[in-house]
């Protein structure tokens, strides 16, 4: 059996927690576009988050998770997906420092982020969100 190894959500949330002021946004309303130049990475206080791809709903982003760090580490610094809050919510954000600060002050929140995106991506190939229904 694999170990898991990590932060749980509580201890993701703490580190946003140490960051700026959370950005808050209503259902609904647009975070950030796909083709947008991404600047943040963001980490869900509370509420939900869609994430879009060709009008389509591909994951639902909840507590503890992260999103948008792509951006921050591919080289072309693009988005590419759409994030829209599904419900009302509060988002803690790191720019690319803040983003490389967190990981050398807590190194399990790289794998973390690592690991996030790593589901996604099995989710998205095997399972995607609209073959559910």
């Amino acid at each position: 059996m694999v170990q898991q190894l990590g932060l749980n959500p509580a201890g993701k949330v703490a580190i946003f927690q140490r960051q700026p002021e959370p950005k808050v946004f209503s259902a609904g309303e647009v975070i950030f576009t796909d083709g947008q130049a991404g600047d943040y990475l963001y980490g869900v206080l509370e509420g939900t988050v869609e994430l879009v791809v060709e009008d389509k709903v591909i994951e639902i982003i909840s507590l503890g998770e992260v999103f948008g760090a792509g951006a921050l580490i591919h080289p072309d610094g693009v988005r590419i997906y759409t994030a829209i809050a599904r419900t009302d919510c509060k988002l803690a954000y790191l720019d690319e420092a803040r983003m490389l600060f967190a990981i050398q002050e807590t190194p399990m929140f790289a794998l973390d982020v690592m690991r996030n995106y790593s589901e996604r991506l099995r989710r998205l190939t095997k399972h995607p969100l609209d073959a559910k229904a």
